[in-house]
């Protein structure tokens, strides 16, 4: 096995990356031309799926249908369930799982896929509403739809004309044009989104301060007329690095190691309003975490005091929680 790359011949290169800008130029227009030709129609599918009651059941053949299950996924992940039903297993039991209280939008770039024959009957008998998408205005789907979707007549990218390319990227930006438009509609926050991606990278971007955050006994906490020797222990035996120090329940400031440092001469016969910085930068448990990580990476800062509206501590969170839970 060689451990040398392939080496190809500059003729070769050219023609391959000209092959693929072309590829994303086709494509490209072809999206620009469909965002000009969205009307009255793009409107009622959006009210359709914002005003559903059961779900939205996402279906295709082929091509079309892994387009399908990525739709589904994306309304699904932004407040709307959704799933995907396959046209071969529908004709055999899975129509039972389309109800009357759901809408179904299934997709064909013909508009002719035979397999897509129970579902639509399916819709018709229960009176389910249908968003059709394809690609033929006179065709079988987009003229049994409820709200019919045509996608616009441009080039396959490939160079045969054939395979689904333009059309499959153009009916996956329509799915997406759809979930972001309900998403908006129902006024979706990120706090939202977060119940639906508890996991992984985004799950943590996610992630408020009060998740984080350690409390109660857990907070380094004295007033400010309490001795620098019980500032001492009190920083020793919470093993942040730091100590709040408040004045009738507020923070009014804090000592670090630096803090420390700067006061050694005589230390131990001040107080903590002595030795403590003023004005300490804080945060409101509601807030991102990520939020908390770049204040801290801004100020040079190893934690935050998390307060309250009367400025009172009720938590504190450390970089290194953060970078546990995967924020940074």
């Amino acid at each position: 096995m060689s451990d040398t790359a392939p080496v190809f011949d500059i003729n070769s290169q050219t023609a391959v990356l000209a092959t693929g800008a072309r590829v994303l130029r086709t494509e490209g227009e072809a999206l620009l031309l469909f965002a000009g030709s969205l009307d009255e129609n793009f409107v009622r599918a959006v009210e359709l799926i914002h005003a559903c009651t059961g779900r939205v059941i996402l279906s295709g053949m082929g091509k079309s249908g892994h387009i399908a299950r990525k739709i589904a996924a994306t309304l699904a992940s932004t407040g709307t369930p959704s799933f995907f039903v396959h046209p071969a297993e529908a004709s055999h039991g899975d129509l039972g799982m389309i109800t009357p209280d759901d809408i179904c939008i299934v997709l064909s770039n013909s508009g002719e896929t035979s397999e897509l024959s129970d579902i639509l009957g399916h819709t018709r008998r229960f009176g389910i509403p249908l968003i059709g998408v394809a690609s033929r205005p006179g065709s079988t789907l987009l003229t049994t739809a409820d709200v019919p979707l045509l996608l616009p007549n441009a080039p396959e990218a490939c160079a045969i004309g054939m395979a689904p390319t333009t059309s499959t990227t153009m009916t996956l930006a329509l799915g997406d044009a759809l979930a972001v438009a309900v998403m908006e509609k129902k006024g979706f926050q990120p706090t939202d989104f977060k119940v639906f991606h508890p996991g992984g990278k985004l799950g943590a971007q996610l992630l408020t301060v009060s998740a984080l955050m350690h409390k109660g006994d857990d907070l380094p906490l004295i007033g400010e007329g309490a001795p620098m020797s019980e500032a001492l222990l009190v920083m020793t035996a919470k093993s942040f690095g730091v100590v709040g120090v408040c004045n009738g329940g507020a923070l009014t400031g804090i000592i670090t190691d630096g803090d420390l440092r700067r006061h050694m001469d005589g230390l131990m016969t001040k107080r903590a309003a002595d030795v403590m910085h003023r004005g300490p930068r804080t945060i409101a448990a509601g807030h991102l975490a990520v939020e908390a990580l770049g204040v801290m990476n801004d100020r040079k800062i190893t934690c935050l005091f998390v307060v309250d509206e009367t400025k009172t501590p009720v938590g504190l969170i450390h970089i290194h929680d953060c970078l546990r839970a995967g924020v940074a």
